[in-house]
């Protein structure tokens, strides 16, 4: 038989970008390829297997789901051949109803059983029928999977799966289920496996990840977990995504600041600065609890980068209400917002909600809140400049870095930074780190061409940067696409042998 060629194409958040890491992993597992290692001009149309992970979060989900599926059924009419699969939350939600709208796809699977995917296109294929298979709950923590990682140097850890939170306007609980979490000392053996590899940032996964301890007794283990990150040898810099303000503690703040690998960059979800639309939302936070968050993390840690997420038009909310978002979005300063127009998700109490705002009056807030923010970051941004910073180099992070003989990064605190490259100076690979001066703060990003003139401009070899340059040595000339090798999973799933976080040395495998 010949090679078989994979795509796996992903939507939504960073569950959805790690999950498809493992989804790739079970693919090479299984023997097939991805499609995406092949030289431009030797790749086929379309690969033999389309995963598509979906997200299910905003409206235009579903139609950018759709979409795709009917661009691909021309493809299939010519393949027959050729599998479609659909999983993710999208999957998990709709079910049935993606083979009534595309009956030419061959396989659908939910949130709880993507180890199944392999399985499933093999059924189908020797069938000749579609295949569904939804899990109501999770079986096989995920991290037991196979992956295949995007980054030579960066890597996702997931900590928990599933969210105990019941906001009105969420539908991720009922497809992601309750939450798990994993063991102490699993996830910090596979921090350390990755250390090992060549990786030096890790970004720590979980839908709400300062409640994790909650399912094993201990409402400080994620403080402590932060804490056992900052021990592992060779562990640069640690992130993490996404924090409840609800569950956020002073324990993590001071994890955060006494931990010097833990990196000065913190994801607080907003969502409204009303407080009538907040418990309406079952946001179990008020405005000024959450500003509150923000200083004493800004007390404690001063140059610390704060974004948020925003929903503009809840049901019910009013022009008052809109503009006490405006007034916490202006004292917060955060240096970036992810900014939505609330949409109707069906499953959600909010989708039944009297008060749907008309779509002219969120769009016209939503205009007015991107202009606020758009300020606010500039003059963040620009306050940033004449000031050294250290980018870790990422391939694909400036769009225009060709046109404009820059390369670029990001930051300690996440922002992303241009860099120029002086003549006769050294070129970093990706994984390096590189310390230059920032000269001007756009609303969007840094340019720190400080180099050029004879400033601040040094390169820092790094483990990731050589782990980086070892792969692409090794792969073969002209191939793209190039990727780690696939790595087994980690195995097991439950509460440790104690509720005390060990050191790292003495953590229960």
């Amino acid at each position: 038989m010949s090679q078989l060629y994979y795509d796996v194409r992903t939507h939504g958040c960073q569950m959805n970008v790690h999950d498809s890491e493992r989804l790739a992993g079970l693919l090479e597992t299984a023997g097939y390829a991805d499609v995406a290692g092949l030289p431009e001009g030797q790749r086929p149309e379309v690969a033999d297997v389309v995963v598509f992970n979906t997200c299910a979060v905003r409206e235009n989900a579903d139609n950018k789901l759709y979409g795709n599926l009917g661009v691909l059924r021309q493809a299939k009419l010519r393949n027959p051949g050729m599998q479609i699969a659909v999983g993710g939350c999208l999957a998990q939600k709709d079910r049935g109803t993606i083979l009534q709208k595309a009956p030419w796809v061959d396989v659908v699977f939910g949130t709880h059983n993507i180890g199944s995917l392999p399985a499933l296109l093999d059924r189908a294929r020797h069938n000749r029928r579609a295949e569904i298979e939804i899990l109501e709950s999770l079986e096989t923590f995920p991290s037991t999977l196979p992956t295949r990682r995007d980054s030579a140097y960066a890597a996702w850890v997931s900590i928990s799966v599933g969210c105990n939170n019941t906001c009105t306007f969420c539908i991720v609980p009922s497809l992601r289920g309750k939450e798990q979490d994993r063991r102490p000392g699993e996830i910090l053996a596979e921090v350390e496996a990755l250390v090992a590899q060549g990786v030096i940032e890790v970004t720590l996964l979980g839908q709400n990840v300062n409640t994790y301890g909650v399912e094993f007794g201990d409402r400080g283990a994620f403080a402590k977990l932060l804490r056992a990150c900052g021990e592992i040898d060779g562990l640069e810099r640690v992130r993490f995504t996404s924090p409840h303000p609800a569950a956020f503690t002073d324990d993590v703040i001071e994890a955060m600041a006494s931990t010097p690998n833990v990196m000065p960059q913190l994801h607080m979800p907003l969502q409204s600065g009303s407080d009538r639309v907040l418990k309406a939302m079952r946001r179990s936070y008020r405005g000024e609890k959450f500003l509150g968050i923000l200083q004493a993390v800004r007390a404690r840690i001063p140059h610390a980068a704060i974004t948020t997420d925003l929903i503009v038009g809840f049901p019910g909310e009013s022009e008052e209400d809109f503009d006490q978002t405006l007034r916490v979005v202006e004292a917060a300063r955060f240096s970036s917002a992810f900014t939505f127009q609330y949409s109707v998700r069906p499953g959600t109490p909010a989708a039944t909600m009297a008060g749907q705002v008309p779509k002219a009056v969120v769009q016209e807030r939503f205009d007015r809140l991107i202009s606020l923010q758009e300020e606010i970051s500039w003059a963040e941004n620009r306050t940033q400049e004449g000031r050294e910073v250290e980018v870790l180099v990422a391939p694909g992070e400036g769009r225009k870095d060709q046109a404009t003989a820059r390369m670029s990064g990001r930051a300690r605190d996440n922002r992303l930074v241009h860099f120029a490259v002086p003549e006769g100076g050294e070129r970093p690979r990706p994984g390096d780190a590189v310390t230059v001066a920032v000269t001007y703060g756009a609303p969007h990003h840094l340019i720190a061409d400080s180099g050029l003139g004879g400033g601040p401009y040094a390169v820092r070899r790094t483990a990731g940067g050589d782990a980086w340059a070892a792969l692409h040595d090794a792969a073969p000339a002209g191939s793209a696409g190039v990727k780690p090798p696939v790595s087994l999973g980690m195995p097991r799933l439950g509460a440790p042998p104690t509720a005390a976080l060990t050191p790292v040395s003495a953590c229960p495998a």
